[in-house]
């Protein structure tokens, strides 16, 4: 693994390829596989039943070395936040620019569902004020949130404009409640029946989401 540092000489810039010691990478794929192992036991129990020990045997490390790498279960969960985010800041940066901002909305609403169907979306409880305080304090969180919520207000703003949402709704109304599509009970309830399948059940709640339940 290498990365690139850039200087300046008479000719202008140079870039020098900088090697990542081997230590350096395995610290770094050992924190990669927590947060991915964290990720899943957040979907699964969700943040109140997780605990430090799971996530240790999840990963097949000793709790101490866990701790190594981050400090409090809370910072687990930021961790598994921040990574959230990044994945939806590269989806949002693959979808097409050329197609209606309501079709952008229902894009993201899909993925949300998709990733929540597929056991990948950390479940947080909406007040837990150790959890809160930690994300607050935590840069990459802070502002992974306000870019992904950033673009896809801007998608909001331009189908009120245009009509395709109600111009009457507060455009945050509009926000959360696509964020709400991420844990939405659902979802889970409709694929433990078995009836339909995943895909189903996402364009039944997309309909829902944006069409109402009027016929």
């Amino acid at each position: 693994m290498t990365s690139n540092l850039s200087s300046h000489n008479g000719a202008g810039v140079v870039t020098v390829p900088v090697k990542v010691s081997f230590k350096a990478q395995m610290l770094q794929a050992r924190e990669d596989a927590i947060v991915e192992a964290v990720n899943r036991l957040l979907a699964e129990k969700g943040f109140d039943l997780m605990t430090v020990d799971q996530v240790a045997a999840e990963v097949g490390i000793a709790k101490a070395s866990l701790y190594k790498h981050f400090p409090s279960k809370e910072d687990l969960a930021a961790a598994a936040m921040v990574r959230v985010l990044a994945r939806a800041k590269t989806m949002l940066a693959s979808l097409p620019a050329n197609v209606p901002p309501i079709d952008q909305l229902k894009a993201v609403v899909r993925w949300m569902m998709r990733l929540q169907l597929a056991g990948e979306m950390p479940s947080l409880p909406s007040q837990n004020s150790s959890l809160r305080a930690t994300l607050m304090a935590n840069r990459a969180y802070l502002d992974g949130l306000l870019q992904v919520s950033d673009h896809i207000g801007g998608w909001i703003e331009a189908a009120q404009a245009d009509g395709s949402l109600n111009p009457a709704l507060p455009p945050i109304l509009v926000l959360y409640t696509v964020y709400s599509r991420a844990c939405d009970p659902v979802l889970e309830f409709m694929q433990s029946t078995g009836q339909h399948s995943d895909e189903e059940i996402v364009e039944f709640v997309v309909t829902t989401c944006f069409d109402g339940l009027r016929k």
